[in-house]
């Protein structure tokens, strides 16, 4: 079929009795007909089937011409058939409409129950470089679909400095329904916090859990003493495990001693017993000994703050804390020995006593051997701890995973030229540059790093080092090429 016979069946069809055929006509002459048929397209606007007007808003669109479209898709903008208003209002951003018409009508379909026309009317306003009505936007930030209130806040953030939307945030933040409210909270700077004082305060003890940690938020970076009294008698009533995490996390941080008759209630929660089990070592670390010696050891406890108590209970360096964490080691639960482990690395950090040293040693490297996900964790935790070292080498140089070797060689420092074993484990680093994985090159240029930091040049008897060296600056691993050639960098300007 011809093109001038193909318009010819089209404009036929467009007069069809079938709803349907009239559509597809009006889809048609908008493809095909060219401006010539703009008035065909205008008047098929105005038919009573919905179809056929949403046919009418497409075509137009694709047409091209603003002046034709602008007479009928506005008012198509307010059809009472959501899809004729979702065609017009895409049309309308495609040909760029421009005018008070186009900006009301955009303005009023943020309003509309249809969450892709409120979508298209953000799109619209956007394009158009305006905010629109600002109640409708503002409120949008509360609406449950987040490609609306996502852009509703973009939209909001290009006009902070325009006095109507400010002022509408701000009273969104203090007093809008709940979601509105905390993405209000966040989008507003910190120089409005004075201002919304008496609404933060008030809104602790909101019905709506996420408004009371938006308002607490706030609240932290208040220096005011009533609103530290405000947060810690909150956290005395707060019922929601998220929020009580919060509250102690923030209030235990800053060692307020208030957090301990809460923290105590809030132990055993599997959400905010572990911040509650921190909180309560931090500030209260006297209180805090008994009540965490006995989560760590309930096995009918959440593991979350059983492993938060352990690690707390190694941090606060009792005479049993050893004794107590070694057996966690080997618990059931995955968590609970990573927060022992930890545990028992705080007190290697602060300092073990002598007689347990060798037991702490001898497990954490039991740990360090097993791989895993505790591999660096137990490696972490053994630095410093010197009794180790020897079972550490051991690792370094037969460990059958490439992780467990990699983590060893990290322990050792090779830049001690008084001690006996430094140039034995700078053996070590060298041997290292050609492991097969890419974990123990890294560490291996690491330690040969240390080495030339402290003596300024690579050990002796390492004439291939610089090439081997070099060698690795075209590794596929981008942190491996870093290392190499900072290491060469430095040895080049020695």
């Amino acid at each position: 079929m011809g093109a001038d016979h193909q318009i010819a069946f089209l404009l036929r069809e467009s007069e069809a009795p079938d709803p349907a055929r009239r559509a597809a006509a009006v889809k048609g002459l908008g493809r095909t007909g060219g401006a010539r048929y703009v008035r065909v397209l205008t008047e098929a606007a105005g038919d009573p089937a919905s179809t056929v007007r949403a046919a009418a808003a497409l075509a137009l669109g694709r047409l091209g011409d603003p002046e034709a479209g602008g007479e009928v898709l506005v008012p198509l903008m307010e059809d009472t058939d959501p899809r004729v208003r979702r065609r017009a209002s895409v049309a309308a951003i495609r040909l760029g409409l421009q005018g008070p018409a186009v900006t009301q009508a955009f303005a009023r379909l943020l309003s509309d129950p249809d969450h892709h026309l409120r979508i298209n009317a953000l799109d619209g306003l956007e394009a158009l470089g305006v905010p629109g009505d600002v109640t409708s936007l503002v409120g949008l930030l509360g609406d449950p679909d987040f490609t609306v209130w996502g852009r509703a806040r973009s939209l909001v953030h290009r006009f902070r400095d325009d006095a109507a939307v400010r002022a509408e945030v701000i009273r969104t933040a203090r007093e809008g329904p709940a979601a509105a409210r905390v993405r209000a909270l966040d989008l507003l700077p910190d120089r409005c916090t004075e201002q919304l004082l008496e609404s933060l305060l008030t809104g602790l003890s909101d019905p709506s859990a996420e408004v009371r940690k938006a308002v607490a938020r706030r609240l932290f970076d208040v220096a005011r003493p009533e609103a530290r009294d405000a947060l810690a008698a909150a956290l005395g009533t707060e019922r929601d495990p998220g929020v009580a995490a919060y509250l102690l996390r923030r209030l235990g941080g800053l060692g307020d001693e208030r957090v301990t008759g809460p923290a105590v209630r809030w132990l055993r929660d599997p959400e905010a017993g572990a911040p509650a089990a921190r909180a309560l070592a931090e500030a209260a670390p006297s209180t805090a000994a008994a009540h965490l010696r006995t989560v760590m050891a309930d096995r009918t406890v959440h593991p979350r703050p059983r492993a938060a108590a352990a690690t707390a209970v190694g941090a606060g360096g009792g005479w049993d804390a050893v004794w107590l964490l070694l057996p966690l080691l080997d618990d059931p639960d995955d968590g609970v020995r990573a927060g022992a482990i930890d545990g028992l690395g705080e007190l290697v950090e602060n300092g073990l006593r002598p007689w347990e040293r060798r037991p702490v040693a001898r497990a954490l490297v039991a740990r360090l051997a097993a791989g895993g996900p505790h591999t660096w964790g137990a490696r972490n935790a053994l630095d410093g701890l010197t009794q180790a070292l020897p079972a550490v080498r051991r690792l370094a140089d037969g460990a059958a995973s490439g992780e467990v070797r990699a983590a060893a060689l990290s322990l050792l420092d090779g830049d001690d030229e008084t001690d006996e074993h430094t140039h034995d484990d700078v053996r070590r680093f060298l041997c290292g540059l050609d492991d097969p994985h890419e974990p123990v090159r890294y560490e291996a240029v690491l330690g040969l790093g240390r080495w030339v930091a402290a003596t300024g040049t690579l050990p002796p008897g390492s004439e291939e080092g610089h090439s081997r060296l070099t060698a690795l600056t075209t590794d596929a691993s981008h942190r491996l090429r870093h290392a190499a050639a900072g290491l060469l960098e430095a040895l080049d300007t020695d």
